[in-house]
C-alpha cells in the first residue's frame, strides 16, 4: 500500500506538523510519499530519502517537484505532459489551520481523494472549542464551565485561577494559567495574539488527566492504551513540540476495569460517527469520580502512533476501510422532464 503523508499548511503549528510528518516514517512501514503544503499553500512533492527539517526552513524544498490539486489528486508537470501522483490514500497530519479546521478535508472531498483524517464537520466542531464543548454535550459527554471572551469584551465571572486558551490553536499555543488578577490581562493579552475569541475554564492543579485514541475499522472501534501523562503546570509548545515527534511506546494508566470501561465509553460518544475515517485522540479529566473531556485532538501528533501496540497495521487496515462517500447522480431529470412538457427538446 502506497500513502501521502500530507503535512505542513499555513499555521502556528506548521513546523510541529513537519516533525509529526517525519516521525512517520519509524512507523509506517508502507511505502510513503511526503506532499508539503508550504506557507504559501503550494503543495510540493518531497523525495522520501530527502525528508529533514532543514530541507523546509532552508527553502531547498522549493526545488522539489511543483504539484497541482485536482479531480483525481495531485500532478506535476513533464516535459510534454502531467503525471499523477499515484497513491492508495493520504494521510492529513496538517496540525492546527488548514488541516484541523476542515479546508484540507473540503479540497480532498471535493477533488475525491481519498484520506486519513477528520471530515469537514469534525474539523469545524473540534477545531473550535466552544463547538467542541456544545458537540460533547449534545452527545451526553461532560466538560469543565467555561467562558468565551473577546477584544471587546473582557470580562471574565469564573474564580480564579483559570486557564485561558485561544480558541481555534492546539499545541499550547498562547495558553496561559491566571493565579492573581495581576496575571490576568497579560495572558488575555498574549492569547489574543494567536486568535480574537479566546475561552476561559477553572483551572484545577494536580487534576488526574488520561488519554486514549482510537479509529473505527470495520464497524468497530480499535482503541489505544489509556495514558496517564506525567506533566507539569501545563505542557509548553517546547515540550508539545517534542511530544510531536514521539515515536518510543508509554505505559498504560493503572486504572480500575470499571475506570477504563468509562474512558473507552466517552471515547466512543465522541468518536461515533462524526469522526469515522480518522484517528483522534481525546484527553480526559478524572475530577470527583467522573469523566470530563478536555479536547480532542483530531490529529494528533505523528497519530498518536505511541499509545498503540500495532499502529503499522491500523494506519493500513483504516486506509482500507474508509467511510464510503455517497456518491450523487446528476442526470438531470427534472429539467428534461419540464423540457419535454413544454414540447422542447
Amino acid at each position: 500500500m502506497k500513502l501521502a503523508i500530507v503535512f505542513g499548511g499555513e499555521s502556528f503549528e506548521h513546523e510541529i506538523s513537519i516533525v509529526s510528518a517525519i516521525a512517520l516514517k519509524k512507523v509506517v512501514f508502507s511505502e510513503l510519499l511526503y506532499i508539503f503544503c508550504d506557507k504559501n499553500r503550494d503543495f510540493y512533492l518531497i523525495p522520501t530519502e530527502l525528508i529533514n527539517s532543514k530541507r523546509f526552513s532552508s527553502g531547498k524544498y522549493l526545488s522539489d517537484a511543483k504539484l497541482t490539486l485536482k479531480q483525481g489528486g495531485f500532478y506535476y508537470k513533464k516535459l510534454f505532459k502531467e503525471e499523477k501522483v499515484n497513491f492508495d490514500c493520504a494521510i492529513n497530519i496538517i496540525h492546527g489551520g488548514d488541516g484541523e479546521d476542515g479546508k484540507i478535508a473540503a479540497l480532498f472531498d471535493f477533488f475525491g481523494v481519498p484520506y486519513i483524517g477528520p471530515n469537514i464537520e469534525a474539523s469545524v466542531l473540534s477545531y473550535n472549542k466552544f463547538f467542541t464543548k456544545l458537540y460533547a454535550k449534545a452527545v451526553g459527554v461532560k466538560t469543565l464551565d467555561y467562558e468565551v471572551v473577546n477584544k471587546n469584551n473582557k470580562n471574565i465571572s469564573l474564580p480564579l485561577p483559570v486557564i485561558i486558551k485561544p480558541l481555534r490553536l492546539g499545541s499550547s499555543i498562547g495558553v496561559s494559567v491566571v493565579k492573581e488578577q495581576k496575571e490576568l490581562e497579560y495572558a488575555l493579552d498574549v492569547a489574543f495574539e494567536f486568535d480574537d475569541e479566546v475561552l476561559v475554564e477553572p483551572f484545577i492543579e494536580n487534576v488526574a488527566e488520561y488519554n486514549i485514541a482510537g479509529c473505527k475499522i470495520g464497524g468497530t472501534i480499535r482503541y489505544s492504551i489509556i495514558e496517564e501523562p506525567q506533566k507539569e503546570l501545563i505542557l509548553d509548545f517546547d515540550k508539545k513540540y517534542l511530544d510531536f515527534s514521539r515515536t518510543a511506546k508509554v505505559y498504560e494508566a493503572r486504572l480500575t476495569e470499571i475506570r477504563h470501561e468509562e474512558i473507552r465509553k466517552n471515547f466512543k460518544l465522541i468518536y461515533e460517527p462524526l469522526f469515522e475515517g480518522a484517528i483522534i485522540r481525546c484527553d480526559f479529566f478524572l475530577i470527583k469520580n467522573s469523566i470530563y473531556l478536555n479536547e480532542i485532538n483530531p490529529n494528533p501528533g505523528s497519530l498518536a502512533n505511541y499509545l498503540f501496540e500495532e499502529f503499522n497495521s491500523l494506519v493500513q487496515d483504516l486506509a482500507r476501510n474508509l467511510p464510503k462517500r455517497r456518491k450523487i447522480a446528476v442526470e438531470y431529470k427534472y429539467i428534461n422532464s419540464i423540457q419535454s412538457a413544454k414540447g422542447k427538446a
